[in-house]
């Protein structure tokens, strides 16, 4: 979302004129953000975003546009794509796809200030999302699958300076230990693979938009709500059980996790957490930006999470692994199961 390929106001009224949005009146870069490039286009016929992909490729981008007009189709909050007087859906500009977008009316919300029925409201748009998501059967390569991110820490490893030592030994070992012990036998299919709260648009309580789906893929679904809970349950110092309880009613509320589900949640935590500690010294800390164009997402936010996923420190983990252990009931699966087992004979 940071301005990173500035398009300039003759640029965007060309634009405006292309999709038949009228005239151009305004227009402002988006600073929030990591990855992609956002302007902000009021013209006569409404507020629009235009988006510039900076790192994926052609393919990549028609499949994430395929996967948002098959969810939008299916009533899910996801971004409205504009299409053009052509009926194109992107655009190329200066070697990167351009794409717009009709802007949702809605408001961050920072962490602290999150409501518990926000944070049950989060949950259940995201099993929503694992829901409907059921139906897509179009593949989309996982790009920050365990394999991957371990190919990018090898990477990142050799750059590291040496006052890392430390950090290094810690990454090391977790590389080692989610080797053996991630499980790979889980309920999958699309995931949106970023669920943190500045791709959430609230209106008062409800959930009115789930924005940027540059990582969504075919993945793990407990890995996306082992993210949601890295993101909204954790309050700078430690998890707080609250949260993660109100996350889990509302994601269950729409689908139940299983008995392996529940067994992998811890280490789906430490996964997380290691991927995003990994890929934010990756692009942030060792990737030539310009700093003046770079929003920096601190690498040591999951760090400290992982460390008390670790056990390494206090921090919460002793009451999220409780409410882990007692989180399941096997009665509600094994009514599920029978169901299941019911549709296909």
């Amino acid at each position: 979302m940071a301005p990173y390929t500035l398009l300039d106001k003759r640029q965007l009224a060309q634009l405006a004129e292309d999709y038949g949005l009228g005239k151009l009146q305004t227009t402002n870069g988006v600073v929030e953000g990591s990855v992609n490039t956002h302007h902000r286009v009021d013209t006569s016929k409404g507020r629009y975003l235009v988006r510039v992909d900076e790192v994926k490729s052609e393919i990549e981008v028609k499949r994430e546009l395929d996967l948002l007009l098959y969810l939008r189709k299916h009533g899910f909050p996801c971004p409205q794509l504009a299409v053009d007087r052509k009926g194109r859906q992107y655009r190329e500009v200066g070697g990167k796809c351009v794409s717009l977008y009709k802007f949702v009316d809605g408001n961050h919300k920072e962490a602290p200030k999150l409501t518990l029925n926000q944070i049950e409201n989060a949950g259940r748009v995201l099993a929503d999302l694992h829901v409907i998501g059921k139906g897509y059967k179009k593949g989309i390569e996982n790009r920050f699958s365990f394999e991957r991110v371990a190919e990018v820490y090898l990477d990142v490893r050799e750059r590291l300076p040496s006052y890392f030592k430390k950090i290094t030994r810690t990454l090391d070992e977790e590389v080692g230990y989610l080797e053996h012990y991630l499980e790979s036998k889980l309920p999958k299919g699309i995931i949106h693979g970023d669920p943190f709260l500045d791709n959430l648009l609230f209106r008062g309580e409800k959930v009115v938009a789930v924005l940027d789906f540059e990582a969504a893929s075919r993945g793990k679904y407990i890995f996306d709500l082992a993210t949601a809970v890295n993101a909204l349950c954790y309050d700078g110092e430690r998890y707080d059980l609250k949260r993660f309880e109100s996350l889990i009613a509302g994601y269950e509320s729409l689908r139940t996790l299983s008995l392996a589900e529940w067994d992998a949640f811890p280490n789906e935590l430490r996964f997380s957490a290691l991927r995003f500690t990994i890929t934010r010294l990756n692009d942030f800390f060792l990737n030539p930006v310009d700093t003046s164009q770079r929003i920096n997402k601190d690498f040591r936010e999951f760090y400290d999470r992982l460390s008390i996923l670790r056990r390494e420190r206090e921090g919460g983990m002793e009451g999220l692994l409780m409410a882990m252990a007692t989180g399941y009931d096997y009665r509600k699966y094994q009514k599920v199961r029978a169901i299941e087992k019911k549709g296909k004979s």
